[in-house]
């Protein structure tokens, strides 16, 4: 895959496109084994066509009715079925997240919080919460030329960014690595079996 980064060539090609391949299959045979036969074949058509002593569980269909309007989506004329089941999912995503959205970022953030505490690591927390937020502000505040004390407050502001885009982007690095790590494990553990 690095030889990309060379320049395009048929063996990057054939890489991506086996990477894919691979990757897709791999996707319908988990899907099948892990959602599809367990919770649609065999608890809903299995029981109308063969004797098993369960009754058919029909509060599936709808489910299974919305998954199959997406992938109408690739036909011209049933297209507009598969708005259906969009219109359902972010529905259902915005329903439970704009509750959670207001609740965290909105009304947590107008409760009051003293600025002095009996705990002096509490008030130095404070104390630079309102700093960086101030300062932040005064920074992206263009109406003011950034000299005197605007200046240095601005200067303040930005050393705040610096070292939150820093600790954003060290989080972001670790929690890849640990997807990498974990990546790794399952190959060399489960799927080669090489370590136990």
């Amino acid at each position: 895959m690095y030889s990309f980064l060379y320049k395009d060539n048929p063996v990057f090609k054939i890489a991506e496109n086996l990477f894919v391949g691979v990757a897709m299959g791999y996707w319908i045979v988990i899907t099948w084994f892990n959602i599809l036969k367990p919770d649609v074949f065999e608890t809903l058509i299995v029981p109308i066509f063969k004797d098993t002593g369960k009754a058919p569980q029909f509060t599936i269909l709808f489910p299974t009715l919305l998954g199959i309007f997406m992938l109408l989506r690739f036909s011209k004329k049933l297209a507009w079925l598969s708005r259906w089941s969009f219109a359902f999912i972010v529905g259902l995503g915005a329903g439970i997240t704009i509750p959670n959205f207001i609740h965290a970022f909105i009304l947590k953030q107008l409760t009051f919080d003293s600025l002095f505490s009996t705990s002096i690591p509490v008030s130095i927390n404070n104390f630079l919460v309102l700093l960086g937020v101030v300062s932040v502000l005064i920074y992206f505040f263009f109406s003011v030329e950034h000299k005197g004390v605007v200046g240095g407050v601005s200067v303040i502001g930005v050393w705040f960014l610096m070292i939150a885009f820093g600790a954003s982007f060290g989080y972001t690095v670790m929690a890849r690595m640990s997807l990498l790590i974990g990546r790794i494990q399952f190959l060399i553990r489960d799927w080669l079996g090489l370590l136990q």
